[in-house]
């Protein structure tokens, strides 16, 4: 047990090192002001987020771009709200935005990837800019991708996504495991290693989603319009998925208001991980898992005997730091600190956290936008 322990727990630090040293090879991209010249669909999926949609909405009539050069496409998902007068009051407001409601085509078990792929039909641009109903964009958000594509020609563009602030432990929870998220998922770009992104925050290329077929492969899966998308481009064209480190990108969302919903979010992204195609990315999730199994495992034996305890707090003391290093690297970047004071209590529980959604990953159904999925 002890040498397994030792075996786990060293990988497990490595690689979070190594992290830590990818996360500062993503250079910061700072807004030069160029021309606009690319063009963009904008799409949002969403359902029943009436109550969402008026600060997303704000914020899109607030964009510093041409209009000409850019289009909304709401894809409706069988939402029972009222808001198509909420997005009719938006278009009588900005008759200069091209944009437009439409009914998703469900073809799959994926109702989100089925309303990218009804968007993708419809879209008039270029380059595909996905977000959420319950997101806020910054003002030179199509800017800076502009900017990025001039420079870097990549065909995807992963840009980092934050919580807007709040005062709860359960915040404060979802909060840190997210910085732990985008903090790797920055490292894995910088590593030249890219193994996540967020759907709330991609832009690519239409024509090459079309060429690679979109989704398909990866249908039945209900959830991971994202990274699946991500390994297939970056398996076809590895040097052209990148990381946007701006601030003038980061996008604004919520965390989940309770922990039904906090704990079935997490079982959904946990659940498409077996689906993963990349070696990297099956490599850290189990790595990922396996120590904090450890740790829970560890923890148990030394209230039972005594002699574990030296092993299981050198380790967890070392874990404990490297974490911290990436997330708070993470939280400079995208300007979050206040959840760093809970950092050292909310790390000691969440081993267990890990460990149970881990295993409930595998058997547990889990609910999104209300309704019911199989893994």
């Amino acid at each position: 047990m002890i040498y397994i322990a030792i075996l786990i727990s060293s990988i497990y630090i490595l690689s979070i090192i190594t992290f830590i040293i990818g996360f500062d090879m993503v250079k910061i991209v700072k807004n030069k002001n160029y021309s606009p010249k690319k063009s963009f669909s904008i799409v949002i999926p969403f359902r029943n987020e009436a109550i969402n949609l008026p600060v997303l909405l704000d914020s899109l009539s607030s964009l510093n771009y041409p209009t000409y050069l850019f289009e909304i496409l709401f894809i409706n998902d069988d939402s029972t709200d009222n808001f198509k007068i909420i997005i009719e009051n938006f278009q009588k407001q900005n008759p200069l935005i091209n944009s437009h409601i439409i009914n998703n085509c469900r073809k799959t078990k994926s109702p989100k990837k089925d309303a990218i792929l009804t968007a993708v039909e419809h879209s008039k641009f270029d380059w595909i800019v996905t977000t959420d109903a319950d997101c806020e964009a910054p003002i030179n958000w199509l800017n800076i991708f502009n900017q990025f594509i001039e420079d870097y020609e990549p065909l995807l563009i992963s840009a980092p996504v934050k919580f807007k602030p709040q005062n709860s432990i359960l915040h404060h929870f979802q909060n840190l495991n997210f910085l732990s998220l985008i903090g790797s998922t920055i490292g894995g770009f910088g590593l030249k290693q890219p193994f996540m992104c967020n759907g709330a925050n991609l832009c690519y290329d239409k024509k090459t989603f079309i060429e690679i077929n979109g989704f398909s492969g990866n249908e039945n899966i209900a959830s991971g319009d994202d990274i699946f998308l991500l390994q297939k481009i970056n398996e076809i064209y590895p040097n052209k998925v990148t990381f946007l480190k701006s601030e003038q990108s980061i996008i604004t969302t919520k965390s989940e208001n309770n922990w039904k919903l906090f704990i079935n979010q997490q079982i959904r992204w946990a659940s498409k991980s077996t689906a993963y195609k990349g070696k990297f990315a099956k490599f850290i999730g189990i790595t990922v898992y396996l120590e904090n199994l450890i740790m829970v495992c560890l923890g148990l034996l030394t209230l039972l005997n005594l002699f574990y305890w030296k092993i299981f707090i050198f380790f967890l003391i070392l874990k404990i730091i490297v974490d911290y290093i990436l997330i708070s690297k993470t939280s400079n970047f995208l300007k979050i600190k206040k959840t760093n004071i809970y950092y050292l209590i909310i790390s000691l529980f969440y081993p267990f956290h890990t460990t149970i959604i881990g295993c409930s990953s595998l058997f547990k159904k889990y609910e999104w936008k209300d309704r019911r999925f199989n893994k």
